[in-house]
């Protein structure tokens, strides 16, 4: 059972912490890797190196969205194929992710705490917060008052 006065605040946790994430491995790419080491280790990867602007920007604007609990729920669920990209690049690596080359734990983290993020809500202090699904009954926004 949900207690309804403090939920608001863990999911706004949530969101603070999800947030932050996406912005720090955003700016990891383009500050420490560089968008041409990052686009060399897509296509290592088997991946298209031109994904790397794009992914490095669904990154850096997804994590502001969700900071900002400006329909971060949607956002949540909309990241997820770069977070499962990335699960699927660590998983030889083994569990932890402290392992050569980083293991799929923290990805596999990320894809659950996104997944409770885009089912449950944005919690307190949301920016705009919809519905997940268009047939759900909408909710009141988090900073108008009753």
């Amino acid at each position: 059972m949900l207690d309804s006065r403090t939920a608001p605040y863990g999911l706004f946790a949530l969101r603070l912490a999800l947030g932050s994430m996406w912005i720090a491995h955003a700016l990891l790419k383009y500050l420490v890797f560089t968008m041409p080491g990052f686009a060399g280790f897509l296509g290592s990867q088997g991946f298209p190196a031109f994904l790397a602007w794009p992914i490095f920007a669904a990154e850096l604007v997804g994590g502001l969205l969700i900071l900002t609990g400006f329909y971060g729920r949607q956002v949540s669920i909309l990241l997820l194929p770069i977070l499962v990209g990335a699960f699927l690049v660590h998983l030889p690596n083994g569990w932890l992710f402290t392992a050569a080359k980083g293991g799929w734990e923290y990805p596999a983290f990320l894809i659950l705490a996104s997944l409770a993020h885009g089912l449950i809500g944005d919690g307190a202090l949301a920016l705009r917060s919809r519905p997940l699904l268009f047939w759900q009954a909408e909710t009141r926004p988090a900073l108008r008052s009753a």
